[in-house]
C-alpha cells in the first residue's frame, strides 16, 4: 500500500523537512481510525467535495467514487516540483525519496 510505503520511509523525508500529506474521500472518523490503524505519523486530509482531487487532477468530476493514485510535490511556498501520475503503490514511495534527496539534499 502506498501509504505505508510513505509511512515505513517517514523517518527519512522528516530528515529532509519533507511533510507529507495523504488525502482521502473517506470521511473524517473513518480516516481517523484506519490512520490509527495503519500507524501513519502523517495527516490524512478528507476531501469530501473532492476539490482537491479536481484541483491536482485526481478526480475528473464531483461524482468521482475513489480518485486517481497521484502524488504531487510542492515546495514550502505551494509551487509545483513535480507530479507523479498513476502512481504504482509500491515504488511511488521510494521514486518520491529518490527525487526528494537530489532535490533538498542528503
Amino acid at each position: 500500500m502506498q501509504g505505508c510505503g510513505f509511512r515505513d520511509l517517514y523517518d527519512q523525508f522528516a530528515a529532509l523537512n519533507v511533510q507529507i500529506i495523504g488525502v482521502s474521500f473517506g470521511n473524517p472518523d473513518l480516516n481517523s481510525a484506519w490512520i490509527n490503524d495503519q500507524g501513519y505519523q502523517y495527516e490524512i486530509w478528507t476531501d469530501d467535495n473532492r476539490e482537491l482531487a479536481l484541483y491536482y487532477g485526481a478526480a475528473d468530476s464531483t461524482n468521482a467514487f475513489y480518485p486517481d493514485r497521484i502524488t504531487r510535490l510542492l515546495d514550502a511556498n505551494g509551487n509545483l516540483l513535480l507530479e507523479y501520475n498513476n502512481a504504482t503503490a509500491s515504488a511511488n514511495p521510494n521514486e518520491v525519496l529518490e527525487d526528494c534527496q537530489a532535490i533538498f539534499g542528503e
